[in-house]
C-alpha cells in the first residue's frame, strides 16, 4: 500500500487542485485575490511585498490560461515526480515558478514595464527544461520523451508566444533557464546513485 501512495502523483494533484481551487475563488471574489497576490515591479520590489513572487504562480487570467497550465503541469509534472520523488519535485517545481518570475521581474524593471503578471507558465516551462536535461543527460529512459519532442515543444510554445499581448515571456524564459539548471543537477545526482548501485566510481 505504501509503495503505491509513492507511485501517485500526489504533489502534482495537491498544485493542480490549490491553483483551480485558486481560480475559483477569483471568479468570486473580483479583483481581491488579484490584487493581493499577482506580480508588478512597484508592489513586489519598491513595497518589499515579495511574497508575490510564490503567489502569482497560483493565479490565472481566465479559464484558457489556467486549462493550458495545468494540462502541462499534471502530465510532465506526474512524469517528473515518479522519476525524482515527491520532495524534490515539488522544491522543483516551485524553484522554476521562482526562478522565472525573478527574471521577469528584472526584464520589467530594466524596460519600465509597469503591468503586472500572473500564472504558472514560468514553473511549467520549467518542469521541460528538466524534463528535457534528464532526457539529455540522466541516462534514463522516460517513457516516450525524447529530446527532440521535448525540445520541440519548447520551441514551438515559446515562438507562438512572443509577440503575443500579455504574455509573459520572460518568465518562461526564466523558468527554462531555472529547469534545465535544475535538470543538469539531477541528472548528475541520478548517474552518480546508479553507478553506486552497480559499485562504479561517479
Amino acid at each position: 500500500m505504501l509503495q503505491k501512495w509513492k507511485s501517485l502523483p500526489l504533489v502534482s494533484y495537491l498544485l493542480v487542485g490549490i491553483n483551480i481551487l485558486l481560480f475559483l475563488l477569483c471568479t468570486f471574489s473580483g479583483d481581491l485575490i488579484y490584487n493581493m497576490g499577482g506580480m508588478d515591479v512597484w508592489n513586489t520590489l519598491f513595497c518589499g511585498e515579495y511574497y508575490r513572487v510564490l503567489t502569482a504562480m497560483f493565479l490565472h487570467a481566465d479559464i484558457r490560461h489556467l486549462f493550458n497550465n495545468m494540462i502541462l503541469a499534471f502530465f510532465v509534472g506526474s512524469m517528473l515526480e515518479k522519476e525524482l520523488g515527491h520532495l524534490t519535485y515539488g522544491i522543483s517545481y516551485f524553484l522554476c515558478g521562482i526562478g522565472g518570475n525573478v527574471l521577469s521581474l528584472l526584464y520589467k524593471l530594466r524596460f519600465g514595464i509597469t503591468v503586472g503578471s500572473i500564472g504558472a507558465s514560468g514553473a511549467v516551462f520549467g518542469l521541460d527544461g528538466i524534463l528535457l536535461m534528464m532526457v539529455l543527460l540522466s541516462g534514463r529512459r522516460l517513457l516516450d520523451a525524447t529530446p527532440l519532442r521535448i525540445g520541440g515543444v519548447l520551441f514551438l510554445s515559446l515562438y507562438s508566444s512572443f509577440g503575443v499581448a500579455g504574455v509573459d515571456n520572460a518568465a518562461h524564459v526564466g523558468g527554462i533557464i531555472t529547469g534545465m539548471v535544475i535538470g543538469v543537477i539531477t541528472s548528475i545526482v541520478i548517474r552518480c546513485a546508479d553507478k553506486r548501485k552497480q559499485n562504479v566510481r561517479c
